[in-house]
């Protein structure tokens, strides 16, 4: 059976983070200090880490998904790739709306890919729908400014 690609790249993208920060821990000489996870791929959000992630950052984009949702593996690689143009600029986090039904529901998330724009902690864009990397970065730049 062939394996679903965008469940490749998560779980890809998951061994590659635990790599590094296995290095980073044998790096340190200590294996309870926690590393840092990279700044230029999209962080892994749940409803206990989404208000704190939201607070410790100016700019985040957040994109609201689900494993079953066509045009969210569309929107996917494109959230991976922005990512990595703005690493220290904007932080890009990706939220399971299956698996995370609080923040959906706090955010009225009703179609997917949702994309939520934080600007100092403040909700200021909600974009909804798949569209082509340029148009999604024109309207996160001129959002956040």
């Amino acid at each position: 059976m062939e394996e679903d690609e965008e469940l490749k790249r998560i779980r890809e993208r998951k061994l590659r983070r635990l790599k590094r920060q296995s290095a980073g821990r044998e790096a340190e000489g200590n294996d309870q200090e926690p590393v840092k996870p990279s700044l230029d791929e999209p962080v892994e959000l749940t409803d206990d880490t989404f208000l704190e992630t939201v607070a410790k950052h100016p700019n985040v984009v957040v994109d609201c998904w689900a494993p079953w949702c066509g045009p969210c593996r569309l929107v996917s690689p494109i959230i991976e790739e922005l990512a990595r143009d703005y690493a220290g600029k904007i932080l890009f986090g990706k939220l399971n709306v299956d698996e995370n039904q609080t923040v959906a529901t706090q955010y009225r998330i009703m179609s997917i890919p949702t994309l939520l724009v934080f600007k100092n902690s403040k909700l200021v864009d909600q974009i909804v729908g798949a569209m082509p990397k340029k148009m999604l970065e024109e309207r996160i730049r001129r959002t956040l400014g």
